[in-house]
């Protein structure tokens, strides 16, 4: 049975092992451990037989961002992604997160397209921001996704 649980300080062994799958530039397990502590941030994992993917985002106010969301190449092209996507704007949505940005790098097409089905929109760019070890470093693309439909102020009287 494959499911959806919530990222706990004592999963970051296997979000790092998962992220090493993901990255050239993979983050520490104590670092994972210590984003899971934060106040603001939240984590989910899809999980079957084994662990097959995780996002990572961070809330504070009204605004969210994605830190991270790997899916080790076995699981891939799954519809994973996107059900971790799917699952944490609803979590975001009902604590009244408006907004979610995150960074991508401007090579990563699939990544790009699948966030771009989702709704989200390239708001900028962060140049030379990903390291490729010997090649050329690669441009961030900043997206977002509006989460709650925007409000109209009440009129002046």
């Amino acid at each position: 049975m494959s499911g959806i649980i919530r990222l706990e300080p004592a999963h970051a062994l296997v979000a790092g092992a998962l992220h090493r799958t993901s990255f050239a530039a993979p983050w520490r397990d104590e670092e994972f451990a210590k984003l899971l502590e934060q106040p603001g941030v939240a984590g989910l994992m899809w999980t079957g037989a084994e662990p097959q993917g995780f996002i990572l985002i961070r809330a504070v106010a009204d605004e969210a961002e994605i830190l991270t969301l790997a899916v080790a190449p076995d699981f891939r092209r799954r519809g994973i992604a996107e059900s971790l996507l799917e699952e944490a704007a609803r979590m975001l949505r009902a604590g009244g997160t408006h907004r979610l940005f995150l960074e991508v790098a401007d090579d990563n097409t699939a990544a790009r397209a699948l966030y771009e089905k989702r709704g989200f929109t390239a708001t900028g760019r962060r140049a030379k921001y990903y390291e490729r070890g010997a090649a050329p470093r690669v441009d961030a693309v900043i997206m977002a996704l509006a989460l709650q439909p925007p409000t109209l102020a009440a009129p002046h009287h």
